[in-house]
């Protein structure tokens, strides 16, 4: 009896939605491709919306719940628990429901980019609010809106995919998604349209914003109109910019650039360690979910997104922070608060690492406003505390330092600034975040060329989103260009052969290889013109006279910027090609740069 009254509600779902897709491909029929491109965004923003609800509605019903438990069953600290279950939940539905594989981070959307035209796969529309609302949900120490914009990216490019749009509007509802999901994550329109513009598409001309504008706007409303204003980050209380205190906004946004540094590197270092751990999806882990139920039992804050948290301390009673801690008898201690604080806001990156390395889901974003939060009022309380400032708004720094950890773990200055001024309800801190945003990207340009999430991609020449042509390069497809119809020549070959190839062929070069196909050297028309016109030199001539070895080989593995390169060392126009240490073929400049031009004509967004 239920298995048939599930069929039947399958049944009725899969009718239904064939209805709606033959009505949208009516509307498409009817409409201008541009016209149809702006009805797109809007269901692709709706979509995305939804799965911004259900992530956000259950990761607050959570926390509260855990709150429940700790202040009202007088059972602290049992939410250190709850990560663990989460972590282990989230590594079983990964390996039983979605074949073992889940593409974390927002890195993934930029690699569809690059590489994929724009195509994510169907899974990710569903996977990343199953196993990320796990994870958070139950208190993983880390952020949902790295999920949310995979989703909206996912829905944005399946239904491109669906509806048999180009290229071109592949990716832009892929950004349209993006948008969506982080003005409705925070009800900050102007911040998705940028954080879009800035970190997905970073070439893109005018007339593409009106469709991600449409989809920001619509993600926002969606987000006003369900959410309630408690589950979002939001801040009323505004404090007037005050030019004296410029010298600590300075300070404020150095060390918000080293502390971006560290977050980084601490993270990937975790990252290495559970990448290089050689034990079982469980035991991994445990590996990580002990020591961070440890961490949050230490620090309670560390559950879940934190935003809570911050909340707390930009209001007029920080020391609330301890409550359900150790340190809860000293929460009239100024210097413990501070050192609580300060010691939370260098553990958080260890925190997160552990919950997304040993097998949960979820984002960066989450923790840097966290840390970026508690380094701000760290610093205005710590000079409040010395004497050197008596009278600096602790709640705007603490604010204003969201931003710098944005800008400098993500260097995305542009989204920090409007992301926060959004969220404040007003602009009246808009100097001190563009000093904070711009000085923490510089100091963290400095030390890291790349985000903390595409550093991993661009170390291997798969995205580099910063610099237009190096990303179109990384777009190409080295094998598709690549000739390897060329034929060869064996060292048991005679000159009288290479000259007869030369006559009864177009190639102009060979390879010399040996009889395993390893590359020993090759013999160039032009460099060999004087023996190929003389048959006395013909014939008195050896082949390895007629071979050069080239000073540089490309291997498959390679990157076209590498290959570039290479070209440039040897002062060449072709190189031969290695995989697995023989011969494959040759690569011609002229064929990269024709593929470039090619490739430009396809990227461009009208």
């Amino acid at each position: 009896m239920l298995n048939r009254n599930v069929s039947k509600v399958r049944l009725f779902f899969r009718n239904n939605l064939r209805r709606i897709e033959t009505l949208f491909f009516i509307i498409k029929s009817l409409l201008s491709e541009r016209h149809f491109i702006y009805v797109s965004a809007i269901l692709v923003a709706i979509s995305t919306s939804l799965a911004v609800i259900i992530l956000k509605g259950f990761a607050h019903s959570v926390f509260n719940f855990a709150n429940y438990i700790d202040n009202y069953l007088k059972l602290p600290y049992v939410n250190s628990i709850f990560p663990i279950i989460g972590i282990l939940l989230t590594i079983f539905i990964v390996r039983k429901l979605l074949k073992g594989q889940i593409e974390k981070g927002s890195s993934r959307i930029l690699y569809a980019v690059a590489k994929k035209g724009g195509i994510m796969p169907r899974k990710q529309m569903y996977a990343q609010i199953i196993t990320s609302s796990l994870t958070v949900g139950l208190g993983g120490s880390a952020g949902l809106e790295s999920p949310i914009t995979i989703t909206g990216a996912a829905f944005g490019s399946n239904f491109a995919q669906n509806y048999k749009l180009s290229k071109k509007d592949r990716i832009l509802l892929l950004a349209c998604g993006v948008a969506a999901g982080i003005a409705a994550a925070f009800n900050a329109p102007i911040a998705g349209v940028l954080f879009a513009i800035e970190v997905v598409l970073t070439d893109v001309s005018i007339t593409a914003f009106i469709p991600i504008m449409i989809s920001a706007a619509t993600g926002a409303i969606v987000s006003t109109i369900v959410l309630n204003e408690e589950v979002l980050l939001s801040f009323k209380q505004q404090h007037p910019f005050d030019y004296h205190n410029i010298p600590y906004y300075i300070i404020l946004g150095l060390l918000c650039g080293f502390i971006s540094v560290y977050h980084t590197r601490q993270f990937q270092r975790v990252e290495g360690f559970f990448a290089r751990l050689k034990k079982s999806d469980y035991q991994k882990g445990l590996y990580g979910a002990l020591p961070l139920a440890a961490l949050i039992f230490l620090s309670p804050t560390l559950f879940g997104e934190g935003y809570e948290s911050i909340k707390v301390l930009a209001n007029s009673h920080p020391e609330e922070l301890l409550n359900n801690t150790l340190l809860e008898g000293f929460k009239e201690n100024a210097w413990v608060l501070l050192a609580f604080a300060g010691v939370t806001m260098l553990l958080k990156v260890f925190a997160a690492a552990l919950t997304l390395s040993s097998g949960g889901n979820g984002g960066n974003f989450a923790p840097s406003l966290f840390v970026g939060s508690y380094l701000g009022f760290f610093v205005a309380k710590s000079m409040h505390m010395v004497g050197l400032a008596k009278n600096l708004p602790v709640s705007s720094f603490t604010i204003v330092g969201m931003a710098g950890l944005l800008s400098g773990l993500f260097h995305a200055p542009l989204t920090a600034i409007f992301l926060i001024g959004e969220i404040t309800g007003g602009y009246n801190l808009m100097v001190p975040l563009m000093i904070v945003s711009s000085i923490s990207f510089a100091v963290s340009k400095q030390f890291e060329n790349h985000s903390m999430d595409v550093k991993h991609l661009a170390d291997k020449g798969e995205v580099f989103t910063g610099n237009k042509d190096k990303n179109i390069l990384s777009s190409l497809d080295l094998l598709a260009i690549v000739n390897t119809e060329f034929k060869t020549v064996t060292t048991m070959q005679k000159p009288e052969d290479v000259v007869n190839l030369l006559s009864t062929t177009k190639q102009s070069i060979f390879a010399v290889v040996d009889e395993k196909n390893k590359l020993l050297g090759v013999i160039d028309f032009n460099a060999i013109r004087h023996i190929a016109f003389s048959s006395f030199k013909i014939k008195y001539s050896k082949l390895e006279e007629m071979m050069i070895v080239p000073t540089e080989v490309a291997t498959i593995q390679d990157s076209l910027e590498m290959i570039m390169d290479k070209y440039d060392a040897a002062n060449t126009d072709y190189l031969p090609i290695l995989k697995e240490g023989k011969y494959y073929g040759f690569i011609f400049k002229d064929k990269i740069l024709s593929s470039y031009r090619q490739r430009v004509k396809e990227m461009v967004i009208e």
